[in-house]
């Protein structure tokens, strides 16, 4: 039971508020929370306002849950109040009403929306009770459908007796069984940065492997990668994990919890070249550890580093002359596939010249090489997301490994049935290869609403309008939706993101027309972190929707809600996605790097947890005096036609009340 303490509502009655706060304070000392006398204060004053409530309102046999763990960042509803009809959320406030505490209540609603099935069929209305309120003032207009999460409601210790009242007299009633739903999985899904921090802090390392019901693949992923460590460590072994799966199904996660987890013990470090993501995690990490310990930043920040690495430092320290075996005996290679081929890593980048003599795979076996006795490389293989010129592929890794004896891998068979060559780490059956299927990740998590949108996201960018429109066609609601008016999107945007959800604009790199329809800013590269973690009013924030993210900025990461621009770089032509690149002043055709461009745009499709919307802009109508050929309308509006057949979802207004549950509990 999630809850610390629950209760009937006559057992609460029966009990002394003193009794019941020390037994809240014996849960909190099993958990390992300190006390505090101001918390107790807190308790006895919100069992007393919850008594009186009860009492009045005649909830007898209704159940109250005190202090529900939410796995949110930690986060906990002081009170969970189940009546007859309707499930309350209740967040105790001394004096703060304020739109943040309010936002407060409505996420933990959400929360219980999205991840606990015992509320998929009932109303849940998030209710702030603060001390700087009086009494209970009724919405003007009681809501036409209690179905999902309400809008929020504010009322004063004094008013919970009313409200109480009001719910019971304005809501149908919908048979909730208390016990059935204190026994009810709830099974959260945390995203990227939630889930380092959580790790990074030693809590929750087994609740976040299991994730969720239908995600067995990502336990069994887990434990075979910990299966591995053990195995190599045991044999005195070096081995490559492949760990292979589509978009949003936990590949990160895996890596992090290998990282986090009991590994930690032998030195451990998560590389990988994507820089937005190693800043972006470094700060959540580091932000997290100030809040939690109190100490210094740059302490905490020394400390993050050591785990989160750019892979490509790492990699040159390691090529040093004298340079001997690293610190770490378990390195996590993200986005293994777009390791350097040996060109590319001598030639290095604009910024940094090449400091290496070989490709970035053999270079990595070559540094974890120098360990006596056993290493491992974690390789997290993602499928489709190549979006640069120099990736080496999987066969680079697979030449390497097998050109040197000291080297064994572990991998699914996905790993061997690539089309492209490129992206197969051998023919045949190498002996240097043992095949584990549970290293393949299948079950897309990143969807919180609806786990098709993968599956439509391939559909849409292979060209098969049927196939993704019957996709489509299949979700209870689906969560893809279009507008061509960039103002609606972003109202679209905030509508949707609710609570503490987060919102985000993305846009291609190459999409270097969206200027003349009205958005020009992109993220700098040194505002990323803050643009993932800030909050409005922080202008740098995602949610304040006035710089987009490029994919070299989100891959890895994601939001709970995406407004996607989508660019003049990939159109819609004669029944097929063309790919242009722009030079000059007009637009070229993108031959020989065309499937750069269509993997940005996957990447780009499968960046939300929640809703995505799509702004296909209006672009430049051909008989406008003042024509744009670079903008032209007639692309945009095959663009669009060819989403909508798809089954994309037309918008044209403000974002609709989410009414359906979601499907995958």
């Amino acid at each position: 039971m999630r809850a610390w303490l629950a209760r009937s509502g006559a057992d609460l009655l029966a009990e002394e508020p003193a009794v019941t706060a020390g037994l809240l304070a014996a849960a909190q000392a099993t958990r390992g929370h300190p006390g505090m006398p101001e918390q107790q204060v807190a308790w006895q004053g919100a069992i007393a306002a919850l008594r009186d409530a009860l009492r009045a309102a005649g909830g007898a046999a209704w159940t109250v849950a005190l202090e529900y763990d939410l796995m949110r960042l930690e986060k906990r509803a002081d009170a969970v109040v189940l009546t007859d009809r309707a499930i309350l959320v209740l967040e105790f406030k001394q004096t703060d009403a304020s739109p943040a505490a309010l936002a407060e209540a409505e996420d933990y609603a959400l929360d219980l929306r999205d991840f606990h099935a015992g509320s998929r069929a009932h109303p849940i209305l998030p209710v702030l009770v603060s001390g700087g309120v009086a009494g209970f003032a009724p919405p003007r207009q009681a809501p036409l459908l209690w179905h999902g999460v309400l809008p929020p409601i504010v009322c004063g210790p004094d008013g919970l007796a009313a409200l109480f009242g009001w719910v019971q007299s304005a809501a149908p009633s919908s048979p909730l069984d208390g016990a059935a739903w204190l026994n009810a999985p709830y099974r959260p899904v945390p995203g990227i940065v939630e889930a380092a921090t959580m790790l990074f802090a030693r809590h929750g390392v087994a609740e976040i492997a299991a994730a969720r019901a239908d995600a067995a693949n990502l336990r069994e992923t887990s434990e075979a990668i910990a299966r591995a460590v053990a195995q190599a460590r045991r044999d005195h072994a070096k081995r490559v994990v492949f760990v292979t799966g589509i978009p949003g199904a936990g590949k990160t996660l895996c890596g992090l919890n290998a990282v986090f987890g009991a590994a930690r013990q032998d030195g451990a470090a998560f590389l990988t070249g994507n820089a937005p993501l190693v800043a972006v995690l470094r700060e959540a990490l580091a932000r997290d550890a100030v809040a939690r310990y109190r100490t210094a930043k740059a302490q905490a920040l020394r400390e993050v580093k050591a785990a989160i690495q750019n892979v490509h430092r790492f990699l040159e320290d390691g090529a040093a002359p004298g340079a001997g075996a690293p610190p770490e005996r378990i390195i996590v290679f993200d986005e293994a596939q777009r390791a350097w081929d040996e060109a590319k890593a001598r030639r290095g980048t604009q910024n940094r010249p090449g400091r290496l003599t070989m490709s970035e795979p053999a270079q990595t076996l070559d540094i974890m090489g120098r360990h006596p006795g056993w290493a491992v490389v974690v390789a997290l293989i993602g499928n489709g997301q190549e979006i640069n010129t120099g990736e080496a592929g999987l066969r680079e890794w697979g030449r390497v490994i097998a050109a040197d004896p000291r080297w064994g891998a572990l991998a699914a068979r996905r790993v061997l049935e690539a089309a492209d060559p490129l992206q197969r780490l051998a023919d045949g059956a190498p002996p240097w290869l043992a095949i584990d299927p549970a290293l393949d990740l299948t079950v897309p998590l990143r969807a919180v609403r609806d786990a098709s949108v993968a599956g439509w996201v391939e559909a849409v960018l292979a060209g098969d309008s049927a196939g993704a429109a019957a996709i489509a066609r299949g979700a209870v609601e689906f969560p893809v939706y279009l507008s061509r008016d960039l103002d609606v999107v972003r109202a679209a945007l905030r509508g949707f993101a609710r609570g503490r959800r987060r919102a985000g604009l993305l846009r291609s790199s190459g999409a270097k027309r969206l200027r003349g329809d009205g958005l020009a800013a992109e993220v700098p590269a040194e505002d990323v972190a803050d643009w993932f973690l800030n909050v409005w009013p922080d202008v740098r924030a995602s949610d304040a929707l006035e710089a987009a993210a490029s994919e070299y900025a989100c891959q890895g990461l994601e939001l709970d809600v995406a407004g996607l621009a989508w660019g003049g770089d990939l159109v819609w032509r004669d029944g097929a996605w063309a790919a242009r690149r722009f030079a000059g002043t007009r637009w070229q055709a993108e031959r020989s790097e065309a499937h750069y461009v269509v993997n940005t745009y996957r990447v780009l499709l499968t960046r939300a947890r929640g809703e995505t919307v799509v702004w296909v802009p209006r672009g430049s109508a051909a008989d406008d005096p003042f024509h744009d050929p670079t903008r032209d309308a007639a692309a945009y509006d095959a663009v669009a036609a060819f989403l909508l057949a798809c089954g994309a979802r037309p918008l044209t207004s403000a974002a609709p009340r989410r009414a359906a549950a979601p499907t995958l509990l």
